[in-house]
């Protein structure tokens, strides 16, 4: 994955739940086309939807993909719902926590449970604005007759930094 949508992960039972969080920072270079100031209207910077709920995925997927090992290559293989109250700006964080609802030889379902923190200078206090339910497929187990590289390519080297960082095994 060369796009990110997570910082860290904070907490993991293995085959049972993953918490990851994202601070959302001005710096990302999305925020700037969401929306820019136009018309004498001020800058609305915020973070797309559909890159909170990639975050989701990307911290589901890491849930599955730590159950087996990280040996197999696990994509996303539908959305059955997701559901958004709020937008997230800069300076707030969010946080996901996944949970496997099933997982099998061809693959796994996970609900995930989208949080959001404002900026605030007491402890953060976290809202859900959120519920995502996804499937994955187990790639190789399949696709049969389809040549695929040998090396894990969906877990490539930026989310292993991130697993790392995080005190995560994450080589097979």
């Amino acid at each position: 994955m060369r796009w990110m949508w997570i910082d860290r992960v904070i907490e993991l039972v293995p085959r049972q739940r993953l918490v990851a969080v994202k601070t959302v920072s001005l710096s990302e270079e999305h925020l700037h086309d969401h929306f820019p100031a136009h018309d004498g209207l001020p800058a609305l910077p915020i973070m797309p939807a559909s890159l909170i709920i990639e975050g989701a995925a990307q911290a589901a997927g890491i849930l599955v993909g730590h159950a087996e090992g990280f040996a197999e290559k696990v994509v996303l293989a539908k959305m059955n719902r997701a559901e958004l109250s709020r937008d997230a700006t800069p300076g707030c964080t969010l946080r996901y926590t996944a949970s496997l609802t099933q997982i099998d030889r061809a693959g796994a379902s996970a609900q995930v449970r989208v949080e959001l923190a404002q900026p605030a200078t007491g402890p953060m206090a976290f809202e859900t604005i959120g519920a995502v339910e996804l499937m994955f497929s187990h790639l190789d187990q399949n696709m049969a007759g389809v040549e695929f590289p040998a090396h894990n390519f969906v877990f490539g080297e930026n989310l292993r930094t991130i697993l790392r960082a995080s005190g995560v095994p994450c080589d097979p």
